[in-house]
């Protein structure tokens, strides 16, 4: 049995926040060493957790809508 955790989109912001934090860069410095390959392994693993919460973040702002539909469409 998988494990599901539930955050709010302002637990997520708050996340993303220490994250950066932690690694002490700012987002954009964070994506351009992500971009000339020059993070640890620390800041790779920070990067990805980044990217993950930046998607979701899109998807409640822009496809929670369509995905509803989608899921009634594809049940039947």
């Amino acid at each position: 049995m998988s494990t599901v955790i539930h955050k709010t989109p302002e637990q997520l912001r708050e996340q993303r926040a220490s994250l950066l934090a932690d690694v002490r860069m700012t987002f954009e410095q964070l994506q351009e060493r992500a971009e000339t390959y020059s993070l640890s392994m620390d800041e790779l693993d920070v990067w990805h957790t980044i990217e993950g919460i930046d998607y979701l973040l899109a998807g409640e702002s822009r496809g929670d809508v369509e995905a509803r539909r989608a899921g009634h469409r594809v049940r039947g």
